[in-house]
């Protein structure tokens, strides 16, 4: 397939290297900055399987200009959320209108948004489980465990798309899902605010017990709400924060049967945070926010880290200054 990656940031431009490796027509759309390392080097991407693919630049297609979109066969859209607007009006513009454009992004009003611009198209919401980290220009590794699930459509896109080294699969149930996801990825925030590694701060039980609080808050907004919640792993989403309040050797034991975490893994917004860029915060915390009003369920723990991550705060932060008191906020949050 010709497929164009609309935003080739950390996310892209690794989906895009498999796709190509694996014999796509593939074409990433972003900027001089990250394009330039790739041609001049090509694309190398790794995971924690000891996964080592190189895709020299034969194999791509790298544009800044969005008239590239006019041949695609596919649009994968991989911008930050802030950018969802922008890129959609990009796809209007010069994609094919009977292109599918599928949403690899976090949270779930990028789907809404990029319909809101393309009505009438064939437009799939996804959702990809892992995260991935440039270690180096042209360098990009995966850090955690799992495969991408889109929107179930027409044209059976997962088969066509999915590799060995890149799974992808369909789910008639993908709101469920993304809201899963978005369950997990409330911890984004904890983790850039930590200063930690992802692995260093799941064996720390006060900031487990953090995220179990955070998270069972969100539970009880979107059960109010009456959404359905699916799980990113083999147990029930309601069981996650009973397991993070484990003692660590035995979280540590379930745990490691679920997930697979590079020792070295951070989240995306610890980057963001570190490097000064605009977080996705209010495409998480402040789903669950909003919802929260809307339904007159009290949210005080994501609404505290929403306002920290909006500050950036220099420098990482110990547990009791991310909420303090942070007992008076947990019996609060679980009244």
């Amino acid at each position: 397939m010709r497929i164009v990656i609309a935003g080739a940031g950390s996310i892209g431009c690794y989906c895009g290297a498999l796709l190509a490796d694996a014999g796509h027509v593939v074409t990433l759309l972003g900027r001089a900055r990250v394009l330039q390392p790739i041609r001049e080097q090509g694309l190398t991407v790794t995971d924690f399987a000891d996964l080592d693919c190189h895709v020299p630049i034969a194999k791509l297609t790298l544009s800044e200009d969005p008239a590239c979109l006019e041949g695609a066969e596919l649009v994968i859209v991989t911008v930050k959320s802030g950018a969802t607007a922008e890129m959609a009006a990009l796809i209007a513009a010069h994609a094919p209108a009977n292109a599918p454009i599928v949403s690899w992004q976090n949270g779930l009003e990028n789907t809404r948004a990029l319909r809101a611009v393309l009505d009438g198209r064939d437009v799939r919401a996804g959702m990809v489980p892992f995260n991935v980290v440039p270690t180096n220009a042209a360098f990009y590794h995966r850090a955690t465990s799992g495969d991408i699930i889109i929107e179930q459509g027409q044209g059976d896109l997962a088969l066509h798309l999915s590799t060995p080294d890149l799974p992808v699969t369909e789910s008639d149930r993908i709101e469920a899902v993304q809201w899963g996801k978005l369950v997990i990825n409330l911890n984004n925030a904890l983790n850039a605010l930590s200063g930690l590694t992802l692995q260093n701060q799941l064996l720390d039980r006060s900031w487990r017990c953090l995220m179990a609080d955070q998270m069972a808050e969100a539970l009880r907004v979107l059960k109010a709400a009456g959404i359905e919640v699916a799980s990113t792993t083999p147990l029930p989403a309601w069981t996650t924060p009973h397991l993070l309040r484990l003692p660590t050797p035995i979280f540590s034991r379930i745990a490691a049967k679920m997930l697979t975490i590079d020792p070295n893994a951070r989240t995306s917004m610890a980057y963001d945070l570190m490097e000064g860029r605009p977080t996705e915060i209010d495409s998480l915390q402040g789903e669950i926010i909003k919802l929260g009003q809307i339904h007159a369920i009290p949210t005080p723990i994501n609404s505290h880290i929403c306002g920290l991550i909006h500050q950036a705060p220099r420098g990482p932060l110990a547990v009791d200054q991310v909420i303090p008191p942070i007992n008076q906020m947990r019996s609060a949050a679980r009244r």
